[in-house]
């Protein structure tokens, strides 16, 4: 085997445990003025939406993934023949018809919840396009899906519409690594794993075409989808990797590995992301771009998946956390108590990150009442403690037992105390140990208007908390006591 293709399908098994070891180390700052201030703002966001949703949403299954020949145990098919399993997956476009869509519910009902940004696959692994492209017939306007006659068949730009229509940013998540496409997965060969089943190097042509595709792609969402403020890309997988970095992945996997099996390898698949984002740029000048897993400039924020970080990063993050069931949709999904998302996202907001919340369509075109009862739930709190939380920083040491701590541009901090399980009453005093307010300093509990007493104690202080208001608090799970200014 000639050297070059040696390198190519180098072998490693632990690429995604690695990364998340490594993630929170690695990090390229920006120096476009323009991304710089749309950064800024997105970071004072705080709370996002994320939908997952596609044809495979009716057989409630793993996005994608059932059709990837790895062994996991989440994405096994329920038959031993792969071919008749990827040709019946790939027929699910002839009887998605989600009647029920109705994008203007969901941005009403995530704008109540105070989210302010909303990110939607508009294509995932399996290739297949939530938007009308031009580039293959694998998609939701193909005279193949029932849906395509519904003046509302463009799925992506509706959502898009909606969203905005509520003031909430657009993101467009989109797969670099594209399963259907001839390009990626050519039928000349199996396909063994997530990879290009193929050597870029061998064949340029072939990968040429598919970078051109892949860049096509993107630039119709970027020309004909309105203002679009984050192009969230998946599949980190696909980049471009020299042969210092394929070695050290290969090292890795060698004194990681303990059963010797071999899931996935590295290969160098490079699409020229810096020509795509350059392009991006000039139809939607400030474009944040997150190329999630990809070490350098086009990674603008970092996104730990389903899982938040124990401190505060020093750079722009976002959690992505599954509100219910999993990415796609599951029947009769349990999703998170409203106690559970409302304290997740404090604690993602005190450590100075954005929470992305995913809920995931159904086939009919609609979430289920879970979600929606979850997100007013939220909403009701937001209500009330919103302001603490929009525009907010971190403040150290961030958290102390059970109580988180920001801040705001104007010296303004919040401590919010995290109620316990059935925890409905106030505690008579809060005790905050590392933070004292100044001489003079107001103390209140948003939601209420009246002023707390509070006495220094040590190099904190205690708060004293009325009875009446004890037992009949303004909102539950989390309450948030107002410090007008702390002592230097």
């Amino acid at each position: 085997m000639k050297k070059a293709g040696l390198i190519a399908v180098l072998l490693i098994s632990f690429a995604g445990v690695l990364f998340a070891q490594t993630e929170e180390e690695r990090y390229v700052p920006e120096t476009d003025p323009l991304v710089l201030q749309k950064l800024s703002q997105w970071q004072d966001m705080k709370f996002g939406l994320l939908m997952h949703w596609g044809p495979y949403s009716q057989w409630g299954v793993v996005e994608s993934w059932s059709i990837c020949a790895e062994d996991e145990g989440w994405c096994r098919r329920s038959m031993d023949d792969y071919v008749a399993y990827k040709k019946k997956y790939e027929g699910l476009i002839n009887t998605f018809k989600p009647v029920n869509f109705n994008p203007e519910k969901w941005a009403k009902a995530a704008k109540d919840a105070g989210m302010r940004y909303v990110v939607f696959t508009t294509k995932h692994h399996d290739g297949f396009c939530m938007f009308d492209t031009k580039t293959t017939d694998y998609k939701i306007t193909s005279p193949d899906c029932p849906f395509h006659t519904n003046p509302k068949a463009n799925i992506a730009k509706e959502i898009f519409s909606a969203f905005r229509q509520e003031g909430l940013w657009t993101g467009a998540y989109f797969s670099k690594p594209d399963w259907h496409s001839e390009y990626y997965w050519w039928p000349n060969f199996a396909t063994p794993d997530r990879n290009v089943n193929y050597d870029p190097l061998a064949y340029p042509d072939r990968w040429e075409k598919f970078v051109e595709y892949t860049r096509q792609q993107i630039m119709e969402l970027m020309t004909g989808y309105g203002k679009i403020d984050i192009l969230w890309l998946d599949g980190g997988w696909v980049a471009k990797k020299d042969e210092n970095q394929i070695r050290r992945a290969y090292d890795e996997m060698v004194k990681e590995s303990k059963s010797g099996f071999l899931k996935s390898r590295v290969v160098n698949q490079d699409i020229r992301m810096d020509e795509i984002v350059a392009k991006a740029r000039e139809k939607q000048p400030g474009l944040i771009v997150v190329d999630r897993a990809v070490y350098g400039k086009n990674q603008n924020y970092l996104t730990p998946e389903n899982r938040v970080p124990e401190k505060t990063l020093p750079y722009p993050w976002e959690s992505c956390i599954i509100s219910g069931g999993g990415w796609s949709f599951t029947p009769n999904a349990k999703y998170m108590n409203q106690r559970e998302a409302i304290q997740l996202l404090v604690d993602i907001v005190a450590k100075g990150g954005n929470l992305l919340l995913n809920v995931a369509p159904g086939p009919d075109g609609d979430w289920q009442q879970g979600a929606y009862d979850l997100l007013a739930g939220i909403g009701a709190w937001m209500k009330i403690n919103g302001n603490a939380i929009y525009n907010s920083k971190p403040i150290a040491p961030f958290k102390e037992s059970n109580i988180c701590m920001t801040q705001q541009k104007n010296g303004m901090t919040h401590f919010y105390y995290m109620a316990a399980d059935k925890e409905n009453v106030m505690p008579a005093a809060i005790h905050i140990k590392s933070h004292q307010p100044a001489a003079g300093a107001k103390v209140h509990l948003l939601g209420s208007k009246t002023s707390l007493k509070w006495k220094a104690e040590g190099q904190g202080f205690v708060i004293s908390i009325p009875e009446a208001l004890r037992k009949n608090p303004p909102c539950s799970y989390a309450w948030v006591f107002e410090v007008s200014m702390l002592k230097d």
